[in-house]
């Protein structure tokens, strides 16, 4: 698709939260274009293709993976209309587990410690103020790290990077699924038939004039309004320049940055061996570890889980790093012989990935209420959308969609579409 000379609305940025845009948008009658700058649609959901793997139809999510809150999530009912396949089976962290080799007994102390720690934090979010989430921990649990540890994967970033009212803000009903061929594959697919152009990055904004202008790698267009869909560490780092300047949105997304979270896929040779649908954890005692969950939907995979500044250091070495790094965590678990039965399929390096720079926002203590001001429009031609904007669902891709819903709602208003519009 090439660029048009002007639009009513322009997206920026294809992933959860500018596809549900342009849907709404597509539904009213807009004429808009949805500017994307990787060569592929989906932003930080991203399937890799499994047919050259031999696991067809199953994709292996490098990026968002589960369907969170998914009573309430619409990404599922989404995922039916595309024919997609919704697996109900329950998450591994969300069970006993007397196979994995941590005792029952001593998970049940975890949860207990996990769960008092949670409890503190509700307590503290009802108080004026806030404070970073490490300072609720018992003193002297010796299950601290690994409640650290879990920060790291359901966050993006430990602790006392965490502000306590802001975790406390997120809405989860505690059911979780997952789309068989991959979330990515699901978002990817809900955009195909959606105006968008693909590697091309936008490098200005100029809000100046009557008409914004957009400059991007593959030129200018100009419109009436733009939906800006990019993740805060790139709003922060002015990857986009906004003309005038935009200080206070740079200003409140540098605290809201993305944590990190990546994900490392190992092939398992006599995986049945190992049992289906389960979690370990590579130490119980530090927070530099992995999570690994070995087995989903019955493959010969691990999938293992690493998060916060152990991701960022492994990011530092590639793949190879990941892999020794897992190996040796998942030797020292299952035993020596198991030491050459893993290959390395794939890994993520979300933080060195130069159109997010990590995974998923977080508020930094102190800024629990910067989220409102990041979604607020400016002039009623700028809406801004995504994850980090979203004041209850932030970090998952049904809040990115509820917030580009929203996005388009707002420009829609603003430019006097109306409903009676939508049959033109």
């Amino acid at each position: 698709m090439s660029l048009p000379g002007d639009v009513d609305v322009i997206v920026v940025g294809a992933g959860a939260a500018g596809v549900a845009a342009g849907r709404a948008l597509a539904r009213a009658g807009v004429r808009f274009v949805v500017l994307e700058a990787r060569s592929r649609i989906g932003g930080r959901a991203w399937t890799r293709a499994s047919t050259s793997d031999g696991f067809s139809p199953y994709g292996l999510d490098l990026g968002c993976g589960w369907l969170h809150s998914a009573d309430q999530n619409p990404w599922v009912g989404i995922a039916g209309s595309l024919g997609l396949t919704v697996d109900k089976t329950t998450p591994p962290w969300q069970r006993e587990m007397p196979e994995s080799g941590f005792p029952v007994e001593a998970q049940r102390g975890f949860r207990n410690a996990q769960n008092s720690f949670y409890e503190r934090m509700e307590v503290e979010a009802g108080k004026a103020g806030d404070r970073p989430a490490v300072e609720l921990l018992e003193p002297g649990n010796p299950w601290n790290p690994l409640i650290d540890a879990i920060s790291t994967y359901v966050n993006g970033v430990e602790l006392d990077r965490l502000s306590v009212r802001d975790y406390d803000n997120y809405h989860d009903t505690m059911i979780n699924y997952r789309v068989v061929e991959g979330y990515g594959t699901l978002i990817a697919r809900s955009g195909a038939a959606l105006p968008i152009i693909t590697d091309c990055p936008v490098q200005t904004i100029d809000h100046s004039g009557t008409r914004i202008e957009v400059t991007s790698a593959k030129g200018r267009i100009s419109a009436r309004a733009v939906i800006v869909t990019v993740p805060t560490n790139l709003l922060a780092r002015d990857v986009i320049r906004f003309m005038p300047d935009l200080p206070q949105k740079r200003e409140v997304a540098a605290v809201l940055p993305l944590g990190l979270d990546d994900k490392l896929f190992l092939r398992v040779e006599k995986a049945e061996q190992l049992p289906q649908n389960s979690r370990q954890f590579g130490a119980l005692d530090r927070r530099a570890t992995g999570a690994y969950h070995f087995r989903p939907f019955n493959l010969p995979v691990i999938e293992g889980y690493f998060g916060g500044q152990c991701a960022r250091d492994l990011e530092k070495e590639g793949l190879d790093g990941f892999a020794a790094f897992a190996r040796e965590e998942l030797v020292r678990m299952l035993g020596s012989q198991w030491r050459d039965r893993f290959t390395a399929i794939a890994v993520s390096t979300w933080g060195l990935e130069p159109y997010s720079l990590g995974s998923y926002s977080h508020a930094l203590p102190g800024h629990w209420d910067k989220r409102a001001v990041l979604a607020q429009p400016v002039d009623d031609r700028l809406f801004f959308a995504g994850e980090a904007t979203s004041l209850h669902s932030f970090s998952t891709a049904h809040g990115a969609h509820e917030s580009g819903e929203r996005a388009a709602a707002e420009a829609m208003q603003a430019l006097s579409i109306s409903a009676a519009d939508r049959n033109r």
